[in-house]
């Protein structure tokens, strides 16, 4: 059995991204998004993501409108829907993600944005196959 106290979990996790679980149809993902950060903009073809704000104030940009997000807010982003979540507070922004398929190389730790999409463009981060 895996069991997380998540919001503990996320807060204490500095990192950027930090993969907690990885199964065969969705995956769990942790961020921590710095004050002036964002994720970044992009789209997931084939993949439906649920993310959960556990503390921090941000911005949800999904399929062109925009949303402010607090701890508690959940954002659900369509497969295919472009998207991006900055944060707009003093603190860092602290999220849990849901990826349904995995998006991210099972246990894949980025300490910085910068060192996660480097991964991405070096093939680094590729998700299991089945």
């Amino acid at each position: 059995m895996e069991h997380f106290t998540i919001a503990t979990v996320a807060e204490k996790s500095p990192d950027f991204r930090r993969v907690l679980w990885t199964g065969q149809h969705t995956q769990l993902v942790i961020m921590t998004i710095p004050p002036g950060g964002e994720i970044g903009e992009e789209v997931h073809e084939d993949i439906d993501q649920i993310l959960t704000f556990v503390s921090g104030t941000g911005e949800a940009r999904v399929a062109g409108e925009k949303k402010e997000v607090v701890a508690g807010d959940l954002v659900v982003v369509p497969a295919g829907t472009k998207h991006n979540f900055v944060n707009t507070g003093p603190n860092p922004l602290v999220l849990y993600t849901v990826y349904g398929p995995p998006e991210h190389a099972d246990g894949a730790v980025h300490r910085t944005k910068e060192e996660a999409d480097a991964a991405e463009e070096a093939g680094e981060d590729e998700p299991p196959t089945s």
